[in-house]
C-alpha cells in the first residue's frame, strides 16, 4: 500500500504573498503590476490586492508611474512633518495631501505644526529627533532659524526635506520660485496692456522677507516680466512691500499705500501668497478701489479661487502650485533618499496659471 503524503498545512493565499514579495525583493528594482503578474502566475486580482497591502504595512513602496519596488527596512518607517501652520490654507493642503499618501504608501506620518513661528519651529525639530523618526519634512517660514534645524536634525543622523523654503543639510522641494513669480508677472502685464492701455502707475510686490531670498525671488521674478513687457516704466515706480504672507498684515500695509497714493489709479500688485493676496483685496475694496488695482497671488488655495467668482474682483489670476501632487511626490522622494539612491539636491513641482476667465468658465461649466 503507497504512503500518503504528509499534509502541509499551507494557506495558498499567503505562498502567493511570499512569492510577490521575494521577488520583489530578489529584483531589487521596480516592476509593474503586469510584470509581477507574469513572473508569479498570480492573477492579476490577487497581486493587486497583495501590493496594496504589503505598501500599507511599509513593506513595498508605489512610485508616481506605478511601479512597486521592496523597501528594504525591517520595520514600518515613520516621517514626521512639521506643517507651517494649521491657520494657512496652503499649509493646510500640502497637510492633507502628504497624510493621504503616506497613508497609502504604509508610512506613519507624526505631524506637528509650526504655528508661523521660529522657536516652535525648532521645538518641533527636537521633538521629531527624539522620536526617533525615521525622515523629516520641514515646512516652516522663518530663514533664520533654518541653519538651526538643518544642523540639529543632521546632527540626528536623520534625512531632511525641506518644502518651498531651503534649509541646510535639507533636500529641496518646492517650486521654482523664480519663474513662477514671472508667470505672474506676465499675467499682470498682459491686463495692463489690454485693460489699461499699458498704462501703469506703481507695481507692488507684497513680499515675504523672512522666508529668505529663494521665496522673495517670486516678487523679483514678476517685476523682471513687467518689466520686460512695460519697458517705459521707471525704476521708483516698483515697489516691494512686507506682507508677511498674512491677510490682515497685508491689509493694513496695502490700505496704507492707497491712502498715501489716492489718485493713482492703475496698481499691480504680485503677492507672495494668496493669503497676501486676499489681503490687499480686503484693503482696496474697503476703500472702495478694487477698480484701481489688478492682483495675482500664488498656491490657488480655496479662498482665492472663491474670490475670483466675485463680481469685478481684483484678482485676476493665482498660480497653482498643484498642492495635491506635493504628497505622492514627497514620500517618493523620501523613500528614494532612505533606499539611499542620490537625489537632485532641488526638486521642482510644476505649476500653472489660473486666471478669473477660466475659473468663471468652470463655474459655467459645473453649473450646466
Amino acid at each position: 500500500m503507497a504512503k500518503s503524503s504528509p499534509r502541509l498545512y499551507l494557506i495558498p493565499v499567503l505562498s502567493k504573498a511570499l512569492d510577490i514579495l521575494e521577488l520583489l525583493q530578489n529584483e531589487n528594482q521596480p516592476l509593474t503590476l503586469e510584470a509581477i503578474h507574469r513572473r508569479t502566475r498570480v492573477s492579476k486580482t490577487t497581486v493587486y490586492r497583495v501590493l496594496k497591502t504589503f505598501a500599507h504595512r511599509g513593506y513595498i513602496s508605489q512610485a508616481q508611474d506605478g511601479t512597486y519596488r521592496h523597501v528594504s527596512r525591517p520595520k514600518k518607517l515613520r516621517f514626521g512633518f512639521a506643517g507651517q501652520s494649521a491657520d494657512m490654507p496652503f499649509s493646510v493642503e500640502v497637510t492633507n495631501s502628504l497624510v493621504e499618501a503616506a497613508a497609502s504608501c504604509g508610512v506613519d506620518l507624526m505631524v506637528l505644526d509650526n504655528k508661523y513661528d521660529g522657536p516652535t519651529a525648532v521645538k518641533n525639530a527636537e521633538e521629531f529627533i527624539q522620536a526617533g523618526v525615521d525622515l523629516i519634512f520641514e515646512l516652516q517660514v522663518e530663514h533664520e532659524v533654518a541653519p538651526i534645524i538643518g544642523d540639529r536634525i543632521a546632527a540626528a543622523k536623520i534625512p531632511l526635506i525641506a518644502i518651498d523654503i531651503p534649509h541646510p543639510h535639507a533636500t529641496f522641494f518646492g517650486v521654482d520660485n523664480y519663474r513662477v513669480g514671472m508667470t505672474a508677472g506676465q499675467a499682470l502685464a498682459q491686463f495692463a496692456v489690454s485693460e489699461w492701455e499699458s498704462k501703469v502707475d506703481w507695481v507692488l510686490g507684497l513680499d515675504l522677507p523672512e522666508a529668505g531670498l529663494l521665496v522673495q525671488s517670486r516678487v523679483s521674478g514678476a517685476f523682471e516680466a513687467i518689466r520686460s513687457a512695460l519697458p517705459e516704466l521707471p525704476v521708483e515706480a516698483f515697489v516691494r512691500i512686507d506682507g508677511r504672507g498674512i491677510r490682515e498684515r497685508s491689509r493694513k500695509v496695502i490700505s496704507e499705500f492707497l491712502e498715501r497714493h489716492k489718485r493713482e489709479k492703475n496698481i499691480l500688485i504680485a503677492a507672495a501668497t494668496d493669503t497676501s493676496a486676499l489681503g490687499a483685496i480686503d484693503a482696496a475694496r474697503e476703500l472702495k478701489r478694487e477698480r484701481h488695482v489688478a492682483v495675482v497671488g500664488q498656491d490657488c488655495i480655496h479662498e482665492a479661487i472663491e474670490e475670483m467668482k466675485r463680481r469685478n474682483t481684483p484678482m485676476i489670476a493665482t498660480v497653482s502650485h498643484e498642492t495635491n501632487s506635493y504628497g505622492p511626490a514627497l514620500m517618493n522622494l523620501g523613500l528614494a533618499l532612505l533606499r539611499g539612491q542620490t537625489v537632485p539636491p532641488y526638486n521642482y513641482v510644476t505649476h500653472r496659471l489660473v486666471t478669473r476667465h477660466s475659473v468663471l468658465e468652470n463655474a459655467e461649466s459645473d453649473f450646466e
